[in-house]
């Protein structure tokens, strides 16, 4: 450690003393001088080690600034959105020429507009935790305007003296584009067919009852009951194209911070009046500390109220539900939701989720297949299990807010 600041105090002290000697003529080493010259001593080297200390934060700053450069992931410091640091990746990404068009600029200007309310909820959740979040993913525009998808997590840090969120991803577009052609090629004309085959039968016969229906208006004149008939049957059709279009619109939902537990409660309070009428009880038993997940909510509640209508239609005699939550050791949070209702054939389970595939008399079997997009779309699982006049269980893998790794990879 160099000690010019105590050398240049000391002799500041030396000179003064040495100056006031001459004009006044007071001895020179007296008690003033030596306090003073301590004085000046203990200064410097407070100003030499706070040098020092200064000196070593910059070099570990650019020793840390040359490691991020090397990494071949894109790394992204943002405080208060305004991106202060950009790694040579990062660069690349964009399309920019150096990092002085991407450092300093808003966040949110990279960002298409359906995903910046995801952004937002996002950098709340990283200051919150001290953790890696799980990874998610948005739709940037790079410098010439073409987008990209980028999948990464999040983390909270201090940069430069500040409080930051550094994001770390990879441009995911063309392992979408590859997905998206291998599902194409191999499910496209099977499913076209199969969806096509039963939304025809789906929907002529509430057609063929309407129009039966609407034939007896000018002959009887109970025309109060068949209009109910009428319009029930064109709510049976409005229901199916309604499953149709949350399969087929494209959202970018804004995933917030939530409690499952009290997202399960709320929803078995909505749907216990049903239960009640068809003599059903549910019951709850949960750990008392779980993790939040990060969650679009109303999609999360179409998910489990599908899951228990179809626990609650399995018992038609009455019967008992069990949800259980727990946190599993892998970073995820069970929900657990068992009937002992009919039960399901083993070799009928792997087809569960397809479309128009169902056991219901008036199902269109594009319930569970939602609730499988969805949790899919929250990066989470759904596995069922069932025995046959035993009952059923099935078990919602939901990924935490906070994971245990950041994986890259």
């Amino acid at each position: 450690m160099k000690i010019w600041g105590q050398i240049i105090l000391v002799m500041v002290s030396i000179i003064f003393t040495a100056y006031h000697k001459i004009v006044s003529g007071h001895p020179f080493f007296t008690t003033d001088f030596f306090i003073f010259t301590l004085i000046a001593w203990a200064v410097g080297w407070q100003y030499d080690l706070a040098r020092n200390y200064s000196k070593n934060a910059r070099a570990s700053e650019e020793s840390y600034k040359q490691l991020l450069d090397s990494l071949p992931e894109v790394v992204i410091i943002h405080v208060d959105s305004k991106t202060v640091y950009v790694n040579h990746a990062a660069v690349r990404l964009f399309g920019a020429k150096s990092k002085k068009q991407v450092m300093g600029v808003d966040a949110r200007d990279f960002i298409c507009p359906e995903y910046r309310g995801r952004y937002l909820e996002r950098m709340k959740q990283a200051k919150k935790e001290k953790q890696p979040l799980m990874n998610i993913e948005y739709k940037l525009r790079r410098i010439d305007g073409s987008s990209f998808f980028f999948e990464s997590s999040a983390l909270h840090i201090h940069f430069g003296g500040k409080e930051a969120v550094l994001t770390i991803g990879k441009d995911i577009t063309q392992r979408k584009e590859q997905t998206e052609r291998y599902i194409q090629k191999s499910e496209k004309l099977a499913l076209i067919g199969q969806m096509a085959a039963g939304l025809a039968h789906e929907i002529r016969n509430p057609l063929t009852s309407i129009k039966g229906f609407i034939q007896l208006f000018k002959s009887d004149s109970k025309q109060q009951e068949y209009y109910d008939i009428v319009l029930s049957e064109l709510e049976r059709i409005n229901n199916i194209v309604g499953e149709f279009l949350v399969l087929a619109k494209p959202s970018a939902a804004v995933f917030s911070e939530k409690d499952i537990k009290v997202l399960i409660r709320d929803i078995i309070t909505l749907i216990n009046s049903e239960s009640s009428l068809n003599n059903v009880q549910i019951f709850v038993d949960y750990e008392p500390e779980l993790p939040m997940v990060s969650c679009e909510e109303n999609q999360l509640k179409q998910v489990f109220i599908n899951l228990l209508k179809n626990a609650i239609e399995a018992m038609p005699e009455g019967g008992n539900i069990f949800v259980k939550l727990q946190e599993k050791e892998d970073g995820k949070i069970s929900v657990k939701i068992i009937d002992n209702g009919i039960g399901i054939p083993e070799e009928r389970i792997p087809t569960l989720g397809e479309p128009f595939y169902t056991t219901k008399e008036k199902g269109t079997g594009l319930g569970l297949m939602t609730c499988y997009k969805i949790i899919e779309s929250h990066q989470g699982e759904i596995l069922i299990n069932s025995k046959v006049n035993e009952g059923t269980s099935i078990e919602v893998l939901l990924p935490t807010i906070t994971q245990p790794l950041l994986k890259t990879h």
